[in-house]
C-alpha cells in the first residue's frame, strides 16, 4: 500500500522531515508543502539527506509554496519534482495512506 507523507514545517526548526526519510517505506511519496519546501534546497544541512533519499522514495514539493517563499526552481535538488495543487491532489488519489508529520 502506498504513502503519501507530507512535511509542512521547515527542517530548520523541527526533525520533522529527517525522521520521516529515516522511516518511510521503500517506494512511498513525500511532498514539502508550506515551509516543509526549504527541505528541497540545495547547499544546506539536510540536503545530503534528502538526496540519499531520493534512491528509495519520491520526493515531490508544491510550487506555489516555494513561489510563496522566495524559493526559485533552480535552487531545488536534483531529483525532486515540482508540483502544482492538480499534482498534489492526483498524489492524494494515486496513494492509499496520507501520513502528516507534524
Amino acid at each position: 500500500m502506498p504513502t503519501l507523507h507530507t512535511i509542512n514545517k521547515s527542517p530548520f526548526d523541527r526533525n520533522s522531515l529527517q525522521t520521516c526519510l529515516r522511516l518511510a517505506n521503500k517506494g512511498a511519496a513525500v511532498i514539502l508543502i508550506e515551509d516543509g519546501v526549504y527541505g528541497a534546497m540545495k547547499g544546506n544541512t539536510v540536503s545530503a539527506t534528502v538526496e540519499k533519499a531520493l534512491s528509495d522514495l519520491s520526493i515531490y514539493v508544491l510550487g506555489p509554496d516555494m513561489k510563496a517563499r522566495g524559493v526559485d526552481e533552480s535552487k531545488i535538488i536534483d531529483g525532486i519534482k515540482v508540483v502544482d495543487y492538480k499534482g498534489f491532489v492526483d498524489l492524494t488519489v494515486e496513494n492509499d495512506k496520507i501520513n502528516a508529520w507534524l
